[in-house]
């Protein structure tokens, strides 16, 4: 586990957005449960790929006509036992933090893998999610 005091402002920066943070395998489990789309963000401490990765989807969703209906994370390296379940969800791909998932009706429909991710703008990673959830939402 990482220090709490250097993951908080990457937690904060989610939640400030209005993502629902999820600690508990219980809580994802409801979270997937919900009828309509969800968009899920496996965060991570890693500043090569998440430092893209949170600011491309905040900018997707101040850029999209197209939202969601809800807005849920985990953080990579934290609370284990809920990002586990939450990548039960996202198989068969392979465990990826950070990542950008986006459900419909509990439903993997789209995933932004961390090779996706690395080395990329935050832009250029919303333009990403905003065509995903264009196609979805």
């Amino acid at each position: 586990m990482y220090d709490e005091a250097v993951v908080s402002p990457m937690r904060e920066e989610l939640v400030q957005g209005g993502f629902q943070e999820l600690k508990t395998p219980q809580e994802v489990d409801e979270a997937m449960k919900r009828e309509g789309t969800s968009l899920l963000v496996v965060n991570s401490i890693c500043g090569c790929a998440a430092a893209g990765a949170r600011p491309g989807v905040l900018w997707a969703l101040s850029n999209s006509a197209h939202k969601p209906n809800h807005l849920i994370t985990v953080f990579a390296g934290m609370e284990k036992e809920a990002v586990a379940r939450a990548r039960e969800f996202t198989l068969p791909y392979p465990p990826s933090s950070p990542a950008i998932a986006l459900f419909k009706d509990g439903k993997l429909v789209h995933l932004i893998e961390r090779q996706d991710i690395q080395g990329q703008r935050a832009e250029t990673i919303g333009k990403d999610v905003a065509a995903a959830l264009k196609e979805y939402c």
